[in-house]
This record gives C-alpha cells, sequence and structure tokens, in this order.
C-alpha cells in the first residue's frame, strides 16, 4: 500500500492507495492494440472475450446451487437474504433485487440490496465508499440476523466494505457468500460459500463493468430465479406469482392461463375474473377442476404451492 495526495477544503490529505493483483487487474494479451483497431475489431475483440464468461460460469454452478439452498432454507425459516457490493457489483445487486417482487410477487423484505455510498451511489461514483470496511461492518450489524444470507458482491474480491459486511455478518450467525471474479481471492476461506468465477483479464484492463460484471449479472440471475422456483412461484416454466402492473402484463397473465390449462382465452379470462385477479387461484382452479373457492383453500393449505394444491385437490 503506498499513500496518494488529494486536496480536501483547500488542505492536503493522505489518502491509501492500494494495487490489486487480482486477475480482472492484469492486461488481456488480445486487447493490446484496442485502441489502433477499427470499430468493428474493436467490437469482435469484446464480444470474442464475452464468450469466456457462461462457461466460466457453469464451472461454478455446484457452489451456486449451494448458495441456492442456503437462500431457500433462510426464506422458509422466515430470514432473509441480504446482498453486499460495491461500484457495478452493488448496483447489479440493487437491480436483481428490485426486479423479484414485479416478477415472482416475492415479499420486498426478503431480498435487501446495501450498496457502498447508499442511494446516490446508483447514478454516480460516491468518493472511497468501497474502501469503508467499518461502514460495510456496521450496516451489517444493523440489520442482517441470526439465519439469514448474506451474498458479498466484490469482482476483485477483496472490496473493504463488502469484506467487512461479510465478517459482521458472521459474527451475527448468518451464512455468508462471496461472489467475485478472482478465484484467488484470500477471503474464500472466510466464507461458509465461496463462489470465485473465472473470467480472466478485461479487454479494458481493470474495467470489471464487462467481463466480471457480466457474469456476476448471470450468476445472480441465475441464483435468486432458481431460488424463486425452488419456493415454488414458477409453475413448469411459467411466472404464476407475477404482479400484473400494466395492461401487457394483465395480457401476460391470460397468456399465461391459456398455456398452462389448454383453455380457451374466454375461459381463461372468466375464470381469472372469478378469482378476483389471482393467478394461482384461477390455475389451481382450471386446472384441477376446482370451485374457485376450493382452489384458494387448497393454496392455503400447501402454503401456495400450485402442484401441492392440485396434489390436495387430487386427493
Amino acid at each position: 500500500m503506498t499513500a496518494g495526495r488529494v486536496e480536501r477544503d483547500g488542505v492536503a490529505a493522505i489518502r491509501p492507495v492500494v494495487r490489486v493483483g487480482a486477475p480482472t487487474e492484469r492486461r488481456n494479451p488480445h486487447s493490446f492494440d484496442l485502441d489502433l483497431m477499427s470499430t468493428r475489431d474493436v467490437l469482435t475483440v469484446i464480444n470474442e472475450a464475452d464468450r469466456r464468461v457462461p462457461a466460466a460460469v457453469a464451472a461454478v454452478l455446484d457452489e451456486i446451487a449451494e448458495t441456492v439452498d442456503l437462500a431457500v432454507a433462510a426464506l422458509r425459516d422466515g430470514h432473509r437474504v441480504h446482498y453486499f457490493g460495491a461500484g457495478t457489483s452493488g448496483r447489479l445487486g440493487v437491480l436483481d433485487a428490485a426486479e423479484l417482487a414485479p416478477t415472482f410477487n416475492s415479499p420486498r423484505h426478503w431480498f435487501c440490496s446495501h450498496l457502498a455510498g447508499g442511494p446516490d451511489a446508483m447514478w454516480r461514483a460516491v468518493e472511497d465508499a468501497e474502501d469503508d470496511e467499518r461502514g460495510g461492518a456496521a450496516e451489517a450489524a444493523e440489520c442482517v440476523g441470526a439465519g439469514d444470507l448474506v451474498v458479498g458482491l466484490a469482482a476483485s474480491g477483496r472490496t473493504p466494505y463488502v469484506l467487512g459486511a461479510l465478517a459482521a455478518s458472521r459474527e451475527r450467525g448468518a451464512a455468508t457468500v462471496l461472489l467475485c471474479a478472482n478465484p484467488e481471492a484470500p477471503a474464500a476461506g472466510s466464507v461458509d460459500v465461496f463462489i470465485g468465477v473465472d473470467t480472466g483479464p478485461e479487454v479494458v484492463t481493470g474495467s470489471t463493468r464487462m467481463k466480471a460484471g457480466t457474469a456476476q449479472k448471470l450468476v445472480l440471475n441465475t441464483f435468486s430465479t432458481a431460488v424463486m422456483v425452488r419456493l415454488g412461484r414458477v409453475y413448469s416454466n411459467l411466472m404464476i406469482d407475477m404482479v400484473a402492473t400494466n395492461a401487457k402484463l394483465r395480457g401476460r397473465m391470460i397468456s399465461i392461463l391459456v398455456e398452462a390449462t389448454g383453455c380457451a382465452e374466454e375461459v381463461c379470462r372468466v375464470a381469472l375474473r372469478e378469482a378476483d385477479g389471482d393467478l394461482k387461484t384461477a390455475l389451481v382452479a382450471l386446472v384441477s377442476g376446482a370451485e374457485v373457492p376450493a382452489a384458494r383453500a387448497a393454496l392455503a393449505r400447501s402454503a401456495h404451492q400450485v402442484r401441492g394444491a392440485l396434489a390436495l385437490l387430487a386427493s
């Protein structure tokens, strides 16, 4: 670590400088002449680098599966899932958590996202926020409880804000996961599950909004979608817990009923209306042939699991 000098309110101040040795900071030999290439060649180099990401994610599916099982157990027991991240990693966590409620009608408290620097950091870089290890620890201490699952998001695997949050979460009895693009991260041994996606050096050296960010987006989508599937918020491959907040989504509800039941569109419209707009209730009623009150009661008895409700009605 070395020090850098910066001017603050007319007074010179010393700030720490860290040289990170993670793979994400190394130079990519395929893009040495990037600034001399044609536009088409620049795009080709980026695209060829991006092709590495899905394979890198495939290599850590076992670790993602372990994280899914931890999350499902936590949520079923009334606990929560937390994302802690900074910069691009943190913003991707915010995005993933924000999309779960409208897509799966999940309770908003299930997934909690924490971004170094607070809400303003979604739109602009907040100086030194990611270096605030104590800030990450304090934030975790305020909101993480025993039995929760805490997922740390850090491209390099060393972000102090994230590591501080993970350490404090462990002390509070939460399960911890570190998702990064550095398989060599020293913090791997201090979490319950380590997901080190080997995306290699970026096309633009150190720009982890590229492959590392893409990998984190894929992992988070895979993780949270699988959690919702395991919790019964998908029937077959259909979104059955979605919130119809606009005309397109109301139309999608009808399409889902048609696909799931094989019934005519008008029959599905009537069933949805009789179920007061509740897609699950309409679906169970149409598939089982039961009346809406019976379908609603079966869902209540099966923790709102469609297949469980259908099994109850069949018996």
